[in-house]
Order: C-alpha cells, then sequence, then structure tokens
C-alpha cells in the first residue's frame, strides 16, 4: 500500500492507496507545533479506524507547502511505517516540463494538481484549487506546466471582512436566497459566494483567452463544490485530486 499526504496551510489530507484504488482519506488540522512524537500517535490512531495494518504500508510520498512541518512529518512516517518518505520538490521526476521562471517557487500541491489534471484529461486543463489561496494553475495541450494566478482564499476574505468592519457579523461562508440581500447576514454572503463565482468566471476567461483555448477547468478544495454549483465554468469538482497527482508522481519515481 502507498500511503500520500498533501500537507497544506490549513489542513492537511492523507490518503492509502491499494494499487490504483484509494480505500481511505483522512483531513486533519495543520499544527505548525505539532510534534513528531505527536504526528506518529495521530497516524496510528487513525490507521486502525480505516482498517488499514500499518505494516502493509510499504511507501510513502509528501508534498508540503508549511517548510516547518516537513522534516516532522517525514520523521513521523519513518517512525510509524520503517520507511523514508519521498518528497515532492527539486529533482523529483513529474513527468511535466514546468515553464515557469523559477520552478522552485511553484508550490508542490500545485505541481501535483496539474500532472493529475493533465493525466485524466490528456488536454490544456485549468485547475482551481479552493485551499488558504484560490490559485489557478495552467496545463497546455501537451502536458507542460505553464503557470497561474494566485488570489486569496474565501475563508482568508471573509475573515478580512468580519476583522476590519467593526459593524459587521462573523457568518458562515453560504449561497444567500438571492444576490440582492435583504439583511446584512445575506448580503455578506452574495458577496463573498458570487463575488467569487465571479472572480473564478473572470479569470478563467482570461487564463483560457491567452492559452487559446482549454478543454476543461478542474476545481478542488473546501469552497470548491459551493462554487461549482454557481457557474457552468467548472467542468468536475474533486476534492481529492492531490492525493491521486501524488500517486502518479510515486508511480514515476519508483
Amino acid at each position: 500500500m502507498l500511503f500520500v499526504v498533501d500537507v497544506g496551510n490549513t489542513h492537511t489530507v492523507l490518503g492509502v492507496y491499494d494499487g490504483t484504488r484509494l480505500i481511505h482519506d483522512f483531513r486533519i488540522e495543520t499544527s505548525k507545533g505539532r510534534t513528531a512524537d505527536e504526528t506518529q500517535i495521530l497516524l496510528t490512531s487513525l490507521l486502525p479506524i480505516a482498517g488499514i495494518d500499518r505494516q502493509e504500508v510499504r511507501a510513502s510520498i509528501v508534498a508540503s507547502v508549511v517548510p516547518a512541518l516537513t522534516d516532522t512529518l517525514c520523521e513521523a512516517i519513518d517512525r510509524t511505517f520503517d520507511h523514508e518518505p519521498l518528497i515532492v520538490g527539486p529533482g523529483i521526476k513529474t513527468g511535466m516540463p514546468i515553464l515557469y521562471e523559477n520552478p522552485r517557487e511553484v508550490g508542490a500541491d500545485r505541481i501535483v494538481n496539474a500532472v493529475a489534471a493533465y493525466e485524466r484529461v490528456r488536454d490544456a486543463v485549468i485547475v482551481v484549487d479552493f485551499g488558504t489561496a484560490t490559485t489557478f494553475d495552467c496545463i497546455s495541450a501537451k502536458g507542460e506546466y505553464l503557470g497561474g494566478s494566485i488570489a486569496p482564499g474565501m475563508a482568508i476574505s471573509a475573515h478580512a471582512l468580519f476583522t476590519n468592519a467593526a459593524r459587521l457579523p462573523r457568518t458562515e461562508i453560504a449561497k444567500p436566497p438571492r444576490a440582492i440581500g435583504r439583511n446584512t447576514i445575506h448580503s455578506m454572503q452574495s458577496g463573498i459566494v458570487y463575488g467569487y463565482v465571479g472572480l473564478i468566471e473572470g479569470m478563467v476567461d482570461r487564463l483560457a483567452a491567452e492559452m487559446g483555448g482549454v478543454t476543461s477547468v478542474i476545481a478542488t478544495g473546501g469552497f470548491s463544490q459551493l462554487i461549482a454549483d454557481e457557474t457552468e465554468m467548472i467542468d468536475e469538482v474533486d476534492d481529492l485530486l492531490t492525493l491521486e497527482g501524488l500517486r502518479i508522481i510515486y508511480e514515476r519515481n519508483r
């Protein structure tokens, strides 16, 4: 079995593959203060919940955008499974040319998503990841990572609104009854949700025009389904796209 880990700024997603089949996935909070001992206890506690014997996990791969946690996580994986994980970073074989001016600047999760998306459609594609930041990643019809765009995430934007506007209450990020809000909560939800729908549609239009057209737009991340339900720009939602990309990259580096 293969253990895959995607460390994001807010959440860490873990999965276990048996061949090409994802047999279980977990989502936990990303805690920068968690020690290797605590992480090992967490891993050994989660696996039995899914009925997975850690002795059957023969390899691991990690993509992390939180450098301070990478070594701690790798140490915990080594202790738990008795092997060192493969880390997505410079020198790893992705099978995808990176056309960024400095490839080392591209987040590991963005490359992993790009690999998974291109493997799925085998044509030009844009990946929209609704994480702590909302990222747009562009892949050419030849399977080249072209670059993309980074915007503040929905939760960050909403938090800034709640924090800096004294008379606006904290509210759930959810679809309002209509775009024209008739109370403060619905007005805020309209601005946040439909404002992001407009952001997605405008950015995808602009990026696709520079790419000469795309065949697909794939969304992933926490708010992907909420936004996808409100726009025809998004063709597919896959919350576990990053895990699939990690599996593919592992196979290319065996």
